[in-house]
């Protein structure tokens, strides 16, 4: 390309978008232009929203750059693949096309990256293209003419490597070129994704590949091959991976007990604080039973859903991810589901928000709506609080076969989660039809080591959207729910607990005949109605109702030989079935809502899985009591 003149005028304006396959290194570039602090990924469509990021160029002018979700083409097929095409295509309703997009490819997968080169062409995108990973080409004793290719292309062609500043320094100098930015505009009418216009840019793209001298394709690694020949095995690769699932979630629950603990002190001794520098009244009561309360609610769960994002992130990073939806494909094909569904559901063992969000990803709609129907019923790490307290009230701590009879029930409402999750979809499946049969393309990387670094940009970023999406909605549940469960307040010498005279109390008492048939007393109903909040606050609720003095684990240490002594065997097995099915979490329902576009799922999972929790509770209540559970 010719040496031109630097644009003295509006470059500040100036929008760049990276465009380019999943797994391609475009967010890793982008952390590299701009500084931002964005999750890098192994696992095709991670980046689902738009991401946008200040850069400055060699002459020290501002450009927008906007990390763009990978696609293969300019036919859509997932939620995240139509807003990178509609963003490049000028089509979007809510964002203007970029000035410029540099289209990002593999270098040891060119012909695949070459493909969505030559359909942008085909409708005349303005593009540079940054050739990434050419440390990898070089590692295989070959070598790429980038001058040929830029030849053959008809557009700058720039060498890059996403972890180090190579290339991007070329980048921001060819950017203070005003020619760059004044490319003609696509063509949108041109735009045609069909059978005869994939063959045609897939003939383009080899032929470029000859011009450059690349027409032979790349190697896997040997050792990734050895790894394939093991863990894609039927037998061994799943038997891997259910040992590594069980080991995940061992360390889910050992790791995170000390975070947790700090977390519950340090939200026990900001609440002493307010305590003992407030006077008696409702602002108070305010701040240490709706804020305070509300907010270590929430963060007291955040060790356990980063320790699993951990692992995640590290089965992303390393390659494996991929290939444990592949493993799986087959089962959950069964169930009217692809192996896509496999990462939304195992987030959903941390929290249901983030692995319904995680769905975007899924391009079939009914593949999409099971899904997320289903996500609830993963055992999120909310229910922990209800299921150790009622555990630890009903069922006698000691061994059988060698094994702590608790810990054997904790496992098993676990597996009910799973059992139940499959045969609600099984149910959908027969009800709905399996539809259209949904082949799973799956990008297989390379086997390679996490950085440290990656791994500390995803999990702040996952920290940061559960307490921002979550927190929020949380925190503002519990203020109100502490509201209806202080007023009216009760006059002086009411008999009873004041909160039987607010109006959560006359609402609990309301509903206590519909509850009865399944052993539910108006204490839990009261219970309920600020559990649906978040899960967990049902612990704090319990000891409200029950007039307890103690916070934090105190609360718990005294509620326990409490309601053992006031409620039946049978009521606690009842009311430990009613929240493995039970929607007990308005947030996941409002999520529900903003990801499937209106309310008609959220209301029809609501009513669907408290009919369910009703069900079985009702069926867990009588067997119990046929069995002797009266006492």
């Amino acid at each position: 390309m010719s040496t031109a003149t630097v644009d003295t005028s509006g470059l500040a304006q100036r929008r760049l978008a990276l465009l380019g396959n999943p797994n391609c290194g475009k967010t890793a570039l982008f952390n590299r232009l701009t500084g931002s602090q964005q999750k890098v990924a192994n696992y095709a469509g991670v980046t689902v929203e738009l991401k946008r990021g200040l850069m400055k160029t060699a002459a020290g002018r501002s450009v927008t750059v906007i990390d763009l979700p990978g696609t293969y083409s300019l036919n859509p097929s997932s939620q995240d693949e139509t807003v990178a095409c509609a963003m490049v295509l000028g089509q979007s309703l809510r964002e203007k096309a970029p000035d410029l997009t540099a289209v990002v490819i593999d270098a040891t997968r060119l012909r695949r990256g070459l493909r969505l080169v030559a359909a942008l062409k085909r409708v005349g995108v303005p593009m540079v293209v940054l050739v990434n990973m050419m440390d990898r080409v070089r590692a295989q004793g070959r070598e790429l003419d980038v001058a040929r290719l830029q030849s053959a292309l008809g557009v700058p062609v720039l060498e890059a490597t996403g972890i180090s500043a190579q290339g991007t320094e070329a980048l921001r100098q060819l950017l203070d070129q005003a020619d760059v930015w004044n490319q003609p505009r696509p063509d949108i009418t041109a735009v045609r994704q069909d059978a005869d216009s994939a063959r045609t840019d897939d003939t383009q793209a080899q032929a470029w590949l000859q011009a450059a001298g690349m027409d032979q394709p790349m190697a896997a690694h040997a050792w990734s091959r050895t790894l394939d020949a093991w863990l894609l095995q039927p037998v061994t690769g799943v038997l891997v991976l259910l040992v590594l699932l069980f080991l995940i979630f061992q360390a889910v629950f050992a790791w995170a007990e000390w975070p947790m603990g700090l977390i519950e002190s340090a939200t026990g001794w900001v609440g002493e604080g307010v305590d003992g520098l407030l006077p008696a009244g409702l602002l108070k009561s305010l701040l240490i039973d709706g804020v305070i309360a509300g907010l270590g609610g929430v963060v007291i769960f955040l060790p356990q859903i980063l320790i699993l994002f951990f692992f995640i992130l590290v089965m992303e990073e390393s390659g494996y991810l991929p290939r444990a939806a592949l493993l799986l494909d087959r089962l959950m094909g069964s169930l009217g589901l692809s192996g896509r569904a496999f990462i939304p559901l195992l987030s959903s063992f941390a929290c249901a928000i983030p692995g319904i969000m995680a769905a975007r990803t899924i391009s079939d709609r009914r593949t999409k709506w099971v899904t997320v129907f289903i996500a609830p019923l993963m055992t999120c790490s909310a229910r922990l609080p209800v299921y150790t307290l009622l555990i630890g009230a009903f069922i006698p701590a000691k061994t059988v076969y060698g094994m702590s009879l608790p810990g054997l029930v904790l496992f098993g409402l676990y597996v009910m989660g799973i059992v139940s999750a499959i045969a609600v979809a099984w149910v959908l499946k027969l009800w709905r039809g399996a539809g259209e049969p949904v082949q799973l393309m799956m990008e297989l990387p390379d086997y390679h080591l996490p950085r440290v670094k990656d791994l500390a940009i995803g999990l702040w970023q996952r920290a940061s959207i559960f307490l921002r999406n979550v927190g929020g909605i949380i925190l503002s549940l519990t203020v109100i729910l502490w509201f209806l469960s202080t007023f009216p307040q009760a006059p002086a010498g009411f008999s009873g607990s004041p909160i039987e005279y607010s109006f959560a109390g006359r609402i609990g008492l309301a509903l206590a005949g519909l509850f009865a048939p399944i052993g539910f007393n108006w204490q839990i109903v009261v219970a309920l109605i600020p559990g649906l909040a978040a899960r967990e606050v049902m612990v704090a609720a319990l000891g409200t109702v029950y007039a307890l003095s103690q916070t934090g684990d105190e609360v718990g240490a005294a509620l326990g030989p409490l309601i053992a002594q006031d409620w039946t065997l049978a009521t606690g097995l009842s009311l430990l079935i009613w929240f493995v099915f039970a929607p007990q979490c308005l947030a996941t329902l409002a999520v529900v809502r903003k990801e499937m576009g209106g309310w008609a799922m959220p209301v029809g999972m609501a009513v669907f899985l408290f009919g369910l929790a009703y069900a079985a509770s009702w069926v867990t209540y009588r067997l119990a009591l046929n069995l002797g559970g009266s006492f």
